[in-house]
């Protein structure tokens, strides 16, 4: 045993908002060793004249490692909506820091929120899964959704707003892989790379001879709607190619010297490539309808890495198999994660499970942000990438 006033402040401050509560003495407290073992280890406070607080050593070199635990009730409680991030769920901050709820685990979401409706203080979400209006309202202490992701369509901004409820995302850290898997997909659908995989793998090579003629990329018309990071990080690649660019966007952007056009359609006629890199809104919701497609026409190479309902999903099926749109690459996709049957056997179509930012190093990078937006939030401080 010894005198508080000599041991670690932050213990110090523990025990005072103890002693000034209304819970019995003697006090205790669940210590985690490095081990995993947990010990509950019991005190007395006496309250003389000059307050001393007297707590035992091992209790204080517990609180200097980190490991005062408190029985839960001293870390934020945060849930993480969506399964498969491993990297941000095994990271070593993330559950010494927080106590982690995990959604999918739940056979009843809905029953789940209740049951945990109090202790929920923090939301991690993603491009498939955030906050809407039902979820905010069945959590009334959340404080925080710090998403795993650039897009917020996920989230109900104006529901947040209405509560206070502060919202970050990741921008930036996946600018690079997005926009190089842009340029992947342009490659990939109009050089026929995955057909032409097929056709050697199933053994037609030698049966059929070579593989039909695909197009060049180099030298296109390549037009990008949308020129953030992302989009401006995909002109700067496509220049490499010898494309001349366009582009549409919100408003002429005078830092660069590509041509803007004020509307997606006349962007469309004026492109070989059209390359869909905006946010999701309700005035890009179906931007890309049957006439942008008609106009892009049968020559024309579609590539999406923004959102689904970007495109009128039905109008681009019928585009291909009609034979008035020549090629689509797609990572993305309205109803996600369904696929339209008609779409799985097209040559020329390129299909993936939304995985631009889909590599190790950029998602454990973006895992990074997600925990120090939540511990900015939960210590006080300024958050890194606030949205609201």
């Amino acid at each position: 045993m010894q005198r508080l006033s000599t041991v670690h402040p932050r213990l110090f401050s523990l025990a005072a908002a103890f002693l000034t509560s209304d819970l019995p003495s003697p006090r205790s407290f669940l210590v985690s060793s490095a081990s995993q073992e947990r010990t509950r280890l019991t005190f007395s406070l006496s309250v003389p004249a000059a307050k001393s607080l007297w707590v035992c050593k091992k209790i204080w070199k517990s609180a200097v490692r980190g490991e005062l635990d408190m029985g839960g009730e001293g870390k934020p409680t945060v849930v993480i909506m969506f399964p498969g991030l491993q990297y941000l769920i095994d990271h070593d901050a993330i559950e010494s820091r927080f106590t982690i709820l995990k959604l999918w685990e739940a056979d009843d979401r809905m029953a789940f929120f209740k049951e945990n409706a109090d202790k929920i203080k923090g939301l991690v979400g993603n491009a498939s899964i955030g906050a809407s209006a039902e979820v905010i309202d069945a959590l009334p202490n959340l404080e925080i959704v710090s998403m795993h992701s650039v897009g917020i369509d996920k989230v109900d901004l104006v529901k947040c707003g209405e509560r206070g409820i502060v919202v970050t995302n990741t921008p930036d850290v996946l600018t690079d892989e997005t926009a190089d898997f842009a340029l992947a997909l342009v490659l990939a659908t109009m050089r026929r790379v995955c057909a032409a995989d097929r056709y050697v793998r199933e053994g037609l090579w030698p049966l059929k001879g070579d593989y039909p003629l695909s197009h060049k990329v180099s030298g296109k018309r390549f037009g990008i709607v949308g020129l953030g990071r992302i989009g401006s990080a995909i002109a700067k690649r496509a220049e490499g190619f010898g494309c001349s660019i366009s582009y549409y966007a919100r408003s002429k952007k005078s830092e660069y010297a590509y041509h803007f056009y004020d509307s997606v359609l006349e962007l469309a006629k004026n492109s070989d490539i059209l390359v869909l890199s905006c946010a999701l809104t309700k005035e890009t919701t179906h931007i890309v309808n049957r006439d942008v497609l008609n106009a892009l026409g049968p020559d024309g190479t579609l590539v999406n890495i923004a959102r689904g309902p970007v495109v009128d999903e039905p109008e681009l099926v019928k585009a291909l198999v009609e034979g008035r749109l020549g090629a689509a690459g797609l990572d993305v996709f309205e109803h996600e994660p369904q696929v339209p049957k008609e779409l799985l056997s097209m040559d020329n179509v390129v299909l993936q499970p939304h995985a631009a930012s889909a590599t190790w190093e950029t998602r454990r990078v973006m895992a990074d942000l997600v925990i120090r937006n939540l511990e900015a939030h939960f210590s006080g401080k300024p958050l890194l990438t606030p949205v609201t």
